[in-house]
């Protein structure tokens, strides 16, 4: 008798096994992939990593349009890599509807990121979901504000050579190094999205693009450590729109110049955007005596509104974060055909516009129309006449039309 309980509950098991494959090879061959189906616990303790690459991996080898399914629970996941080509579906989804939270530093190898699209074409990351960085525990062991020389801690979602992306409504929090990182990607949406860190968290870039082309980011609410947005070499073809920064250093171009052979920077508008308390607002920025020569060209910054920006508009070519920099007279860079238009607000320091070129490489053809920024510290000198805010500029003659406030430099 005993002997045949063993014998029945042997076979319940069996059949149990072979019906939850069953479902599963059901569900993957419809095109729909939970990752719990794969094995991920989801209980926030678990590394569920292996769970989420087996799930990718019968997602992109599958037939048709695919979706990853990742639940509402709370997830612990290393570094992962999402990697195509996936040659038979036409389009894939990962649908984000948890709460995805990153492995200590101590898992990761030097240089490896946390997240990593690349090679897929017509992804969409969508779902409502956020993914936690965890940066606190990390920020210490950041030493690249003061060292040339410093480790990269993992970016929290990074996308290589990817095509045809649409990332819609995911909120990054508390990335170790920078949120987004785009590299070698072509027509590339973010919209509908939210990323998140405290003022202080070290190179928390927002979203930094590179060598990329058609990209379009809109009605997002970027707070952050660092750049909200960075703009690198080779990008082209990029609009910005209905972006809210605070805080964070606000919207930048560059830096530019760092490395030899870098690529020009091309094709960019940043439109209807909001700086609140941020570092600065609008900024194109490019080392002190680069290696290399490269050029950024054909930018326009409109309909921008700054609440008490410690620098609303900044050209800086001497910049350096560290101690030591050499000299800016051989700059290399060149900058032109830069418009700023309809730009208002508050600035929190005095200067308010400021145009500082090359000496070697003077910007060329800068303008700036209806520009309006009050000094938000406003006080009377002893003269009794009110401190405004004013302009500065170097290596520069640029064309001004409309309102001008600050007065322009002369």
């Amino acid at each position: 008798m005993i002997i045949q309980l063993i014998e029945l509950c042997f076979f319940v098991c069996i059949l149990y096994i072979f019906n939850g494959i069953a479902e599963a090879a059901k569900r993957g061959s419809s095109g729909y992939f939970n990752v719990k189906d794969y094995g991920a616990r989801a209980d926030g303790r678990t590394d569920d990593s292996k769970a989420f690459m087996a799930a990718w991996k019968a997602a992109c080898s599958s037939t048709g349009a695919a979706r990853l399914l990742i639940p509402k629970a709370t997830y612990l996941l290393g570094p992962v890599q999402f990697h195509g080509p996936c040659k038979n579906v036409p389009s894939i989804t990962m649908n984000v509807q948890g709460y995805i939270k990153a492995a200590d530093l101590n898992k990761f190898r030097p240089s490896e990121e946390w997240v990593q699209f690349g090679w897929i074409d017509r992804l969409t990351l969508s779902g409502g979901g956020t993914f936690d960085g965890q940066g606190a525990k990390a920020w210490p062991y950041n030493k690249c504000p003061t060292s040339r020389t410093c480790r990269l801690l993992p970016t929290s979602l990074k996308f290589v050579q990817m095509r045809n992306t649409l990332v819609k409504g995911i909120t990054s929090l508390n990335s170790k190094h920078f949120h987004y990182g785009l590299v070698d990607c072509t027509n590339f949406r973010a919209t509908g999205f939210k990323i998140i860190a405290p003022d202080e968290s070290p190179n928390t870039d927002g979203i930094h693009i590179e060598r990329s082309t058609g990209i379009t980011i809109d009605s997002a609410k970027i707070g952050t450590g660092d750049d909200c947005i960075s703009v690198g070499h080779g990008s082209k073809d990029l609009f910005i729109r209905g972006v809210t920064c605070g805080p964070g250093h606000g919207i930048s171009v560059g830096s530019l110049g760092r490395y030899h052979r870098e690529i020009d920077v091309s094709g960019l508008v940043v439109a209807d955007c909001t700086f609140v308390g941020t570092e600065n607002g609008v900024r194109i920025k490019t080392w002190s005596n680069p290696p290399g020569s490269s050029s950024a060209n054909n930018m326009t910054f409109r309909n921008i509104v700054m609440n008490n920006v410690r620098n609303p508009i900044i050209i800086d070519q001497t910049y350096c974060p560290y101690r030591k920099c050499a000299s800016a007279s051989s700059t290399p860079v060149k900058l032109r055909d830069i418009s700023f238009q309809n730009i208002r607000g508050t600035s929190a320091t005095r200067t308010a516009v400021t145009l500082h070129c090359s000496k070697n490489s003077p910007c060329k053809n800068v303008k700036l129309q209806n520009i309006h920024l009050d000094y938000n510290g406003m006080q009377s000198n002893a003269a009794g006449s009110s401190r405004k805010a004013v302009s500065s500029c170097r290596n520069i003659k640029a064309a001004y039309r409309g309102t001008q406030i600050p007065p322009p430099c002369r």
